[in-house]
């Protein structure tokens, strides 16, 4: 199955310039999610690890599917003042501007093993603000995957030495 057939393109979104990424068509088609989520299981079952950490909201779709299937804790990154308890941040800048994450200060134990998920590798700041999240709280990244990469926009450059599975590469 060509996954890469349920991604919809939207262009100037969120602003002029960037082409979204839409997954919900590959969400809506229930054979085509299956596939992308035990294809991704796939991948990531022969790597040793504790705990899938995904940031919101579609990194959450993924990463609990994939926590769920492959029988591993899930820990959710948030946008600031989503979380309850006393949190760690991390800040970074996106395509298209600057943001912060959020996780649970008591969320990994000093040396956990965490892969890293999000929907879409672009430019690579988000998951090098989660690796670092990840680091401040103790845990060890041991790999980062993707259902979406933009290879185009040279992620690998900032992400050198990182471990990187993707599903899809644009």
């Amino acid at each position: 199955m060509d996954l890469r057939t349920f991604i919809r393109d939207i262009p100037d979104f969120p602003e002029k310039g960037i082409i979204f990424r839409d997954i919900t068509p590959l969400l809506k088609d229930k054979e085509a999610f299956k596939h992308a989520i035990d294809m991704l299981a796939e991948k990531l079952s022969e790597i040793d690890f504790d705990l899938i950490v995904a940031p919101e909201a579609r990194g959450f779709i993924f990463g609990g599917a994939l926590s769920y299937k492959l029988n591993k804790g899930f820990i959710p990154v948030r946008k600031p003042g989503k979380l309850p308890y006393e949190v760690i941040s991390e800040k970074y800048t996106l395509e298209y501007g600057e943001a912060e994450l959020q996780m649970h200060v008591d969320s990994i134990n000093k040396g956990q093993k965490v892969i890293i998920f999000d929907d879409v590798l672009a430019t690579g700041g988000t998951a090098k603000a989660l690796k670092k999240l990840v680091e401040k709280a103790g845990g060890e990244v041991v790999a980062m995957s993707f259902l979406i990469e933009l290879s185009y926009l040279n992620p690998r450059d900032i992400l050198k030495d990182e471990n990187i599975i993707s599903l899809i590469i644009l």
